[in-house]
């Protein structure tokens, strides 16, 4: 009987001492004083981690807004007197007395080499990754179809939003301990600590767009090089994730790489907490949560940085808050796999392969950049060039985004990239229903030559058109080289039509252009309507003729209704209040298009007065 009650209490002992929650204690934000001398740990070099000095100045409170705390510290150690406090020591631990403060989180900013940090006490770290993973919403956001760089930059620089200073105005910082003036003044300066964004397999020119949003953001972007798939971020390195460590969020992973590098705080059993304040304060995320192994500390009288390189993927990265990140040790999320096939005219065909996170605004991001970067750095980046795309987004439960099209021109790129990272956003931003990518597949055929031409004229094989009868649309363009070329386009004449009717032959824009001024108020949430919508939108490489009468119709829930009896057309009318109504001024009589090999641009119109038969 006394074995078995000794052996039950060495058991609970052991299972004490084993657990990291047992054996670390932490000190109550009441409780640090400004005099007190810490020590914080961190990785300058590789995966070793080193010790640093940390001097507390006071602690502070944000009176406006979130009320949040900040300790106040100078820094000294290692090479923190020559960098200041370094991009991606976000998270770095903080011990006073054996005890965890807190994570170096914040600093005086730009150009300034003095290693003044703000410290975010444990608790407040601990209490807000805490909170409910429940699901992120999102407003949806109006794309037209075909989607520009710039408007769709534009979304993802809202979305990623600006770092935010701990307080806006002396004012607002009340100091709960040490001399009151300057601390109130420098916790006005104090901005969260920039964020490495590194990126490896990228072309630099290909980040360039976006840097602005992500350095708004508060991050660094970064190249760096990949590391072989399934290998730590240093051999020997098997250890598991420890405060101090360096710390990877991919959001990119495979032949292309992208994410955030920072510092872990506080490991407690299969539980991580890391940088001290958000990444993009995005809420619950699935993002993966890597190993990390620091290359070199680049010292900057701007913003002094580590340039890190990913490892492994060792856990998930669950909640991303104003505070911390944090997530648990453990299997990676489960990624979109993307694979794109180039296939050049000057070369042999090449294959990528990478997973891509599941985010409203990073799904879509990482996919515009991928195919950017496969063109920019296999193709060339100026002079004229043409990619003809396609392939297909697998959406689970809904069918599949079809893509087929072709961009030619100068800077044909960036058109590519928007074509396949349009529908995406918009569907992803649809707030009405979930939406789900099983995977994304594209074949892209690359040519450096401009395969386009431009419409000049338009002609009818007869005079004298007749209701009901067969006729030829004769469509005249001249191409890039200056040669001209003619198609036919075979239509029918409804045979119900009298008086005056109007021929357009255009491209796509102008094609779309009419389909939007058909078809406006329309409001298009639902992803079965997006899906349709995208897949009938008009392509680059056809010719479209529409013949049109001056009739009224309707457009309800986004389908237009043409030609609808006045008996009819009232009872819609009646519902317009609804919102899901709008007007047609024209009835669409016939409507052809001619896939052709080539781009083609502009428009040509002809009046046509039918004669019955």
């Amino acid at each position: 009987m006394y074995s078995r009650s000794f052996a039950l209490i060495a058991l609970v002992f052991g299972v004490l001492v084993a657990s990291p929650s047992a054996q670390l204690a932490t000190m109550p934000l009441e409780q640090v004083r400004p005099g007190m001398v810490g020590v914080g740990r961190t990785v300058f070099s590789g995966t070793t981690l080193e010790d640093f000095e940390v001097h507390i100045l006071g602690v502070l409170r944000n009176v406006i807004g979130p009320k949040r705390s900040l300790i106040l510290a100078r820094l000294a150690g290692g090479p923190l007197a020559k960098t200041g406090v370094i991009a991606g020591m976000s998270g770095s631990p903080v011990y006073v007395d054996g005890r965890l403060v807190g994570a170096v989180s914040y600093s005086l900013g730009q150009f300034s080499t003095e290693p003044i940090a703000g410290i975010t006490p444990i608790a407040e770290m601990v209490d807000a990754t805490m909170m409910p993973a429940a699901m992120r919403g999102s407003r949806p956001v109006s794309i037209t179809w075909p989607a520009t760089p710039a408007q769709l930059m534009a979304i993802w620089a809202r979305d990623l939003g600006r770092a935010r200073p701990f307080a806006e105005d002396p004012s607002q910082v009340l100091v709960l301990s040490g001399g009151s003036g300057d601390l109130s003044r420098i916790g006005s300066m104090l901005r969260p600590i920039a964020v490495p964004m590194v990126a490896a397999g990228f072309d630099a020119s290909v980040l360039d767009p976006i840097s602005p949003a992500f350095t708004a953001a508060g991050f660094v972007p970064m190249s760096s090089a990949t590391q072989s798939p399934g290998t730590t971020a240093s051999s020997g390195n098997d250890r598991r994730l420890a405060p101090g460590d360096a710390v990877g969020v991919a959001l990119l992973t495979g032949d292309f790489e992208l994410g955030a590098t920072g510092t872990v705080t506080h490991v407690d059993g299969d539980r991580v907490y890391a940088f001290g304040h958000p990444l993009y304060n995005l809420g619950p995320t699935e993002f993966p949560m890597t190993k990390a192994e620091v290359q070199v500390v680049l010292p900057s009288l701007m913003s002094s940085s580590k340039l890190a390189s990913f490892g492994e993927v060792v856990g998930t990265v669950q909640q991303d808050r104003a505070t911390a990140i944090a997530g648990r040790l453990g299997p990676g999320p489960s990624l979109i796999p993307v694979s794109i096939t180039l296939n050049s005219d000057r070369g042999p065909a090449r294959s990528f392969n990478f997973g891509v996170v599941r985010d409203f605004t990073f799904t879509p991001l990482l996919a515009y950049l991928s195919v950017a970067n496969v063109l920019t750095s296999y193709e060339r980046g100026a002079g004229p060039a043409s990619f003809a795309i396609r392939g297909t987004a697998s959406i689970r439960q809904q069918g599949d985004i079809a893509f087929e099209d072709i961009f030619s021109g100068d800077q044909p790129a960036g058109g590519a990239a928007a074509y396949i990272a349009g529908p995406l956003t918009a569907l992803l931003k649809n707030s009405a229903e979930m939406v789900a990518v099983d995977r994304i597949d594209l074949v892209i055929d690359a040519s450096e030559q401009q395969r386009s031409a431009r419409i000049e004229r338009v002609w009818l094989d007869t005079t004298r058109p007749r209701a009901g009868r067969d006729a030829i649309v004769f469509v005249a363009m001249r191409n890039a080289r200056g040669d001209e070329v003619v198609k036919q386009v075979p239509i029918q004449l409804p045979a119900n039509a009298t008086g005056s009717l109007q021929l357009v032959v255009a491209d796509a824009a102008r094609t779309s252009a009419d389909d939007r001024r058909d078809t406006r108020g329309a409001d298009l949430q639902r992803v079965s309507q997006l899906i349709r919508s995208f897949n009938r939108a008009r392509k680059n490489n056809r010719l479209y003729v529409r013949l049109t009468s001056p009739d009224i119709g309707a457009v309800v829930n986004g389908e237009p209704m043409s030609a609808l009896p006045p008996s009819v057309l009232s009872v819609i009318e009646a519902d317009r209040n609804s919102g899901t109504v709008g007007t047609l001024r024209t009835t669409t009589r016939g409507e052809w298009e001619l896939p052709l090999d080539f781009a083609v641009t502009g428009s040509r119109q002809l009046t046509l007065n039918l004669d019955q038969p």
